[in-house]
């Protein structure tokens, strides 16, 4: 039977089929979700069989073929440094396509992520708190460690359901082979193998700035260094790779060469091209199609004086956000002029807040809530973030509803009808948004959310509460509350007397039943192995620097 005949074939039974909300066994939640669920099951009984109806109304109407996504994460961006031109007089700068994405699709105001990179895509990947998988920290340098290759990716879930799925741009889930993109469930894969720390903040360039101190060794006298390579060199670890013919290549980067601020320059403009270029392919393929494209920028700390691009602001990262604002603008209108619009989703949104340590010269701050990157504090883990779905998600509408980014998982594998997929041996974190895209505000599934700093809890969101829990030993009356509606700083405690009576044991409660489900379902030990295997053509330098850090490690 001939390939496309097979696949349509395939896509017309189904369309027959009813979109079912789950497979019969149900997935293993938090404890938290339980407890809502059985106060709300009616009601979102009654939702699900109107998703449902929308669902099978939209897969008849695109010929049976489940949608695509398009899921653009942006680095290093709190609530209100994008897409929001109301507050442009404070940024000094605007972004007119993610503001007009908020006009074309439906603002999450309440999204949150983790307190950084690494582990805010280790929760959208899996549906799973990061501390779960082991893989909690953002790591600069050759670490050896990363993404375990037993839990299960979206992208998993969504090719062996018959999706093409393509990863383009930062990845840094790890730099052993388990953890790649192209081992995590993507057929096309172009991706770093670490992450700004070493691209963007460890070059010569940067030391210039007064951004880093100490990687060049030529700066001051060396007199009592015995170890030579304690101050890694960037040009010395892998930078991008490609997936080529099921095999993984280091690209353009030649032995000897030196990293620099225009070569980051260049990676970055390489993976938008490529993403566009992506686009394109996958919208003439018969498959439905996964793009995850994850821009580096803009994430940057030498100001390039690209005229075009200057702002009120004049900082490294807010003149490059109005650079990247013009790259979104690009995939949008790709997808509309591909004709792929109707049956498209488009996700925008930042993976934690801002790099306050550079505040300075890159022109961030932390504006509406206090703390950025690193932090619990709802600077650090409150994002924007809009979804687009031409006549099927409100345009221009908003939806205040608590949505974590483990959600997207979740909602993902509903939208697409790939539920079956999803693991149900381990605790899935994230719960099925899909009513708050289809069905609108206040019909969400979440009202709490666990937040961690690596693989420490501490604080726990319930409505509109939050609890910063004390340090260990501490007398739990020490914990502080918060009204985020009347102190979105965090700057104010409720007095304890005020909300003692409930609060407290509520909010213990809340943290007793998690670690409990814990204990049930232990988190998964760290996983380490050699780094950078299964790369081809690693250069000289790249193998002396894994022969040095093996050195390092204690033998079996």
């Amino acid at each position: 039977m001939p390939r496309v005949f097979s696949f349509c074939l395939g896509a017309w039974l189904l369309m027959l089929l009813p979109i079912s909300v789950e497979a019969a066994t149900p997935l293993i939640h938090d404890a938290e979700y339980a407890i809502i669920e059985a106060q709300n099951g009616k009601a979102w009984a009654a939702d699900d069989k109107a998703i449902d109806k929308k669902l099978t109304e939209i897969r008849k109407k695109n010929g049976g073929k489940p949608p695509n996504i398009v899921y653009i994460l942006l680095d290093d961006v709190g609530f209100g440094e994008i897409g929001m031109d109301e507050l442009s007089v404070i940024r000094g700068y605007k972004n007119p396509n993610m503001t007009a994405l908020a006009k074309q699709g439906m603002s999450l105001n309440r999204m949150y992520t983790e307190p950084s990179c690494t582990p805010t895509r280790v929760a959208m990947m899996t549906g799973r708190y990061p501390t779960r998988t082991g893989t909690t920290e953002a790591k600069a340098t050759m670490s050896g460690d990363g993404l375990h290759a037993e839990e299960v990716t979206i992208a998993e879930v969504l090719r062996d359901a018959g999706y093409y799925t393509s990863h383009v741009g930062k990845w840094h889930l790890g730099d052993i082979e388990q953890a790649y993109a192209s081992n995590q469930g993507f057929m096309h894969a172009e991706f770093p193998i670490h992450q700004q720390g070493q691209l963007a903040i460890m070059g010569r360039d940067m030391e210039d700035g007064d951004i880093i101190r100490g990687v060049d060794p030529n700066r001051a006298l060396q007199t009592f260094t015995l170890d030579k390579l304690f101050a890694p060199d960037p040009a010395h670890m892998v930078t991008g790779v490609e997936l080529r013919d099921g095999k993984l290549y280091e690209v353009d980067m030649e032995a000897g060469e030196a990293w620099t601020q225009a070569k980051y320059r260049e990676m970055n403009e390489r993976y938008h091209r490529n993403a566009l270029n992506q686009l394109r392919t996958l919208a003439k393929q018969d498959k439905p199609f996964f793009l995850n494209y994850w821009p580096l920028f803009p994430l940057s700390f030498v100001q390039e004086h690209r005229s075009q691009y200057n702002t009120l602001n004049g900082g490294t990262i807010a003149d490059i956000l109005v650079e990247v604002d013009e790259w979104v603008g690009d995939i949008m209108n790709e997808v509309d002029k591909l004709g792929i619009a109707e049956n498209t989703i488009i996700l925008v949104m930042g993976d934690n807040g801002p790099f306050m340590q550079y505040a300075g010269p890159t022109g961030q701050s932390d504006r509406i809530y206090r703390g950025g990157k690193a932090d619990h504090l709802e600077g650090g883990v409150r994002v924007n973030a809009w979804i687009k779905w031409k006549d099927v998600i409100e345009p221009g509408s908003a939806v205040e509803d608590i949505i974590h980014v483990s959600d997207l998982f979740t909602t993902f594998a509903r939208l697409t009808n790939t539920m079956d997929g999803v693991p149900r041996d381990r605790v899935i974190d994230g719960v099925d948004q899909s009513g708050v895209l289809l069905l609108g505000e206040t019909h969400g599934r979440r009202d709490y959310v666990h937040i961690y700093e690596g693989p420490v809890l501490k604080s726990v969101v319930k409505n509109k509460y939050k609890m910063h829990l004390p340090p260990p030993g501490s007398n739990p009356i020490a914990a502080t509350i918060y009204d985020l509606y009347r102190d979105p700083r965090e700057e104010r405690p409720i007095e304890s007397i005020k909300y003692g009576p409930w609060a407290g044991g509520q909010f213990v409660g809340m943290i007793k039943r998690h670690m409990a489900f814990k204990r049930k379902y232990p988190d998964r030990p760290v996983v380490h192995d050699i780094p950078y295997k299964g790369i081809v053509n690693l250069r000289p330098e790249s193998k002396k620097a894994v022969e040095i850090f093996m050195l390092g490690l204690p033998k079996k």
